[in-house]
Parts: structure tokens; C-alpha cells; sequence
């Protein structure tokens, strides 16, 4: 049977069945039988195969392990849990953000405590520059779901829609910035999303909490985890949704 999933995610990457066996290091017949009659890589091929294409092994080969083995994977992707975002070290997202060369996504109504990094901008637009990919997900300050997560809160039913319009205007030098977009959701959202390459930082909200007083829970990929891979799908399908934001004059 044709692994289809395979086939998918190298063009998703642009790369060729050639390309990758040569960067794997085996014969290009080899990559060509794992796609075309389905045959299941050695291990150590799939973790590398599975880090190149940013895909996890259950995804790309389901029954290459057990249910029990793929949970326990993905249970060792949690680095830690908080019970409260803010208390999420600062130093942390300070290494994160700094060691990020590939990827950051946020996935957020409001995230105003972000602004609160000196010289975030700056980074952020040196990243992208360097080639990083960064994508920025806002609150639609208009959308029902955020008036009522606002409501939800019991700070009124427009304090969020404010507080989405000063975090965008802090947002907006960016704006234009080559590899940097930023977009607006109306979703309903039930984790705020951090995601810094290979690790993340992932905000379950609880109903009439702040997400500031809601867990936190910090992940690092692994490649035959699935956990790390389930946020990281979650934050496409937003992003997939999502319009530009329209800056007003």
C-alpha cells in the first residue's frame, strides 16, 4: 500500500525521494519502496526522517508503534507543567525566544504580556531577517467568541476587544516585515499556543480564569511523539482560518 502520508509531506517540503535518501544516507530505491509498497524505515530512519519533514512517526507510519509506546512518547515531550502561566519563568521564554532560528508562532486573543520583553520587536524583525518563519495570531476584536471569553472572565463584555487593539498596535511595526505575518481569529480558544522550533509553550484555558492564572505546560518535540504535534496541527488549522489584519490609517 502506498504511503500517501509520506509522499505528501516531502513535496509539502519540496524535497524529492533522491534528495531525501541522500540526506539519510541510503539508497534511493530504498525511499521509493517506503512510498510506493508502504514499507516501515528502521528507527533510526524514521527519527530522521521524521525531524526533517517536522512530522511526528505515528504520523507518517501509525503501526510502526504500539499505542502504549507512542504514549509514553509523547508523555516525555512535557519538559514541565505550571499551574499558573505566569509562573512560567522569565528567563525561559527569554532562551526560547533567543534560541528560536526556524520557527515562532503565537496563537493568542490578547498575549499583551509578551510587550513586556525589552526589545521584542527588534528580535523578532532579526529573526525574521536571518530567515525565520514567524506567525502571529490575534483575536478578532469584533468576533463573538472573543465577547464572550471577555464576558466569561467577568471583565466586561469589550475589556478583551481593547486590549486586542493595543496589542496589535504594539504589533504594527512589523508590519510589512518580509517572513513575518500577522492575522486575526475569531475562534474559540481553548489554548493560547507559543511555539519556539522544536519546543513550545502551550496555555490551556480554564473557564472564568485569566489565561495569566490558567496552566502552562512546556513541550519539546520529539520525533515519535505525538502530543508536541497535536498543538502544532491545532495552530494551523487557526492560521488556515485566519485573515490578515487590516491595519486602519
Amino acid at each position: 500500500m502506498t504511503n500517501e502520508r509520506l509522499r505528501d509531506a516531502l513535496l509539502s517540503r519540496g524535497l524529492t525521494p533522491d534528495e531525501l535518501a541522500e540526506r539519510i544516507a541510503v539508497d534511493p530505491k530504498t525511499v521509493e519502496r517506503w512510498i510506493t509498497k508502504g514499507r516501515t524505515p528502521y528507527a533510526k530512519s524514521r527519527h530522521k526522517i521524521a525531524a526533517i519533514l517536522q512530522e511526528s512517526e505515528s504520523y507518517l507510519w501509525p503501526d510502526a508503534l504500539s499505542e502504549a509506546k507512542a504514549s509514553e512518547v509523547s508523555n516525555s515531550e512535557i519538559v514541565k507543567v505550571y499551574a499558573h502561566r505566569n509562573s512560567v519563568p522569565a528567563d525561559l521564554w527569554d532562551k526560547l525566544l533567543a534560541q528560536a532560528t526556524t520557527y515562532v508562532d503565537m496563537l493568542v486573543y490578547v498575549g499583551m504580556f509578551m510587550t513586556e520583553k525589552p526589545g521584542l520587536l527588534e528580535l523578532l524583525r532579526g529573526k525574521a531577517e536571518a530567515g525565520a518563519r514567524i506567525r502571529l495570531l490575534f483575536g478578532d476584536r469584533d468576533a463573538p467568541a472573543v465577547i464572550q471569553r471577555s464576558t466569561d472572565e467577568g471583565i466586561g463584555p469589550h475589556t478583551i476587544s481593547a486590549k486586542i487593539d493595543h496589542a496589535l498596535a504594539y504589533f504594527r511595526k512589523l508590519d510589512g516585515v518580509p517572513s513575518i505575518e500577522i492575522r486575526t481569529h475569531g475562534t474559540v480558544l481553548y489554548n493560547s499556543i507559543f511555539r519556539f522550533d522544536d519546543e513550545m509553550i502551550v496555555n490551556p484555558h480554564v473557564y472564568g480564569k485569566m489565561a495569566a492564572h490558567a496552566p502552562a505546560l512546556h513541550l519539546r518535540r520529539l520525533s515519535a511523539g505525538d502530543l508536541f504535534t497535536t498543538y502544532a496541527d491545532s495552530f494551523t488549522s487557526v492560521w488556515e482560518h485566519a485573515q490578515p489584519h487590516k491595519w486602519e490609517d
